[in-house]
Parts: C-alpha cells; sequence; structure tokens
C-alpha cells in the first residue's frame, strides 16, 4: 500500500482543520447495531486523526462532536453520548500528553451536565501547557448559536460605551466568535458522503476548502485524513482574485 504521508507538502500544510464527524449511526446500523455502537468506535477515528494531524505540524484541530441540535435526538442516545464522552476523554488523557496535544473545547458548554463538564474541565486544565496542537472539541455548538452569541456581547459593549459602532467590523465580529484567538479553518473535512455544512463554523470557512468523502466516521483512518490534505494541496486559493493574479504574486515570492 503507498503511504500518503510521503505525497503531502509539510510547507503546504493548512494551519487549522476543521472535522464533521457524520456516519457514526449509519455504520452501527450496518454492523446490526445500536447508533451508540457507532458513537464508541469513533473514538478510534478521533485518535487516529489527532495523532496524525499532531504529527504533521498541523496547528489546530477543530472537531464538531455535538451541536445544539443535537439535544433534540432520542434522549437514551443523548445520555448514551455524554456518558461516552467522559469516558472518552478519561481514557484519552495519555494520548494527549503523549502527543502534546491542549485540549479546548467551544459551545454552549454550561448546557452539559455538571459531570461532563467538570470532566471536560479537568481535562482542559491537565493539557493546557501542551504545544504541539489544540485539538477543540464542539460541544452544544452550532453557528447561529455561536454568532447570536457574539452579536449579543457586542451590543452589550456598544450600550456601554465599550465600542463605537462605526468602529465594529469583520475582525470585531470574530474576536467575538467562540474560535477567538484562533486562524479561521483552511479546510473543512465532512464523512459520510453528506454534502451539508450543518451549521458548522459558519464565519470561520468563508474561504476554507471543503473535502467530501463517502467514509464513514467509525472507518476514517490516517490515510483519509492524508487523501484530504492532498486534495487541499492540489487545491488553487484565490480568495476572490483572478488565477493569473495568484500566478503572478506566487512567481515574486
Amino acid at each position: 500500500m503507498i503511504d500518503l504521508k510521503d505525497q503531502i507538502d509539510l510547507s503546504k500544510l493548512p494551519r487549522h482543520v476543521a472535522v464533521i464527524m457524520d456516519g457514526n449511526g449509519r455504520w452501527a446500523a450496518q454492523q446490526g447495531k445500536e447508533r451508540v455502537f457507532g458513537h464508541q468506535n469513533g473514538v478510534t477515528s478521533v485518535r487516529e486523526t489527532a495523532e496524525a494531524a499532531a504529527e504533521l505540524g498541523i496547528e489546530y484541530l477543530t472537531l464538531y462532536a455535538f451541536s445544539t441540535e443535537n439535544w433534540n435526538r432520542p434522549a437514551d442516545e443523548v445520555e448514551a453520548l455524554m456518558s461516552l464522552l467522559v469516558t472518552t476523554i478519561h481514557n484519552e488523557m495519555d494520548t494527549l500528553t503523549k502527543n502534546n496535544i491542549r485540549l479546548n473545547a467551544i459551545g454552549d458548554l454550561n448546557s452539559l451536565k455538571p459531570k461532563t463538564l467538570a470532566e471536560l474541565q479537568s481535562a482542559i486544565d491537565q493539557t493546557k501547557h501542551h504545544s504541539r496542537m489544540v485539538m477543540t472539541l464542539a460541544l452544544s455548538y452550532s453557528s447561529r448559536w455561536e454568532i447570536t452569541h457574539a452579536m449579543q456581547c457586542i451590543a452589550r459593549k456598544v450600550k456601554n460605551g465599550e465600542i463605537a459602532v462605526e468602529n465594529i467590523d469583520n475582525q470585531t465580529i470574530s474576536n467575538h466568535l467562540a474560535t477567538a484567538g484562533m486562524p479561521d479553518p483552511e479546510l473543512l473535512i465532512r464523512t459520510s458522503g453528506e454534502y451539508r455544512i450543518s451549521n458548522y463554523l459558519l464565519w470561520q470557512i468563508a474561504y476554507a476548502e471543503l473535502h467530501f468523502t463517502t467514509t464513514l466516521w467509525p472507518d476514517f483512518r490516517r490515510q483519509n485524513f492524508y487523501e484530504a490534505l492532498i486534495d487541499f494541496q492540489h487545491r488553487e486559493r484565490r480568495f476572490g482574485k483572478t488565477s493569473q493574479q495568484i500566478k503572478t504574486e506566487l512567481s515574486k515570492t
């Protein structure tokens, strides 16, 4: 088997990769199992992806773990997911430490159960000095929640005289999002063959390259991650400019 890792140009890595981890339920159904079985097996994919990203030198990896809309799923599945999250965070501390990965989380975290939030915060605290890569879990997260929350914060500051309306710009909004301080993702990966963004990092992915794969998340491994990176490196990123402008700029560097 060809190792796709050797085809990756380490000088052209995206600083930030975001992932929509989709297909756990369908994978479990193919095995004749309950949906939670797919979520359990998806943990291996998280570990492989995180280790592969850290080894290559990617600085930020953000994983869509649980959306605000996921609270509407059957109560037993939500309960199982929260229990699995606690167990996984506890069990994966050695992986985070071995790979020098700092754990982070974004979303409406106060909506999590106290035990879940406490386990999450403990892991964040234990890894806060790790410096190889930041792995962010988007939990109880949605872009509409995030942008609404940011607008509320900005509005309060305007009301209090901390920000003038005419000074509000793109950077002001970025600074009030949950991802403040992170670079925007250059690459967004979605598994399972669905072609939706699903309310994920909508502001931040304005110029991200999108990579869709039919692989279900529990089957996603390092080679799949490498494929996405190679695909990304074959794209021409123009940011509204023409192809000729980009080529001219590159010839001057």
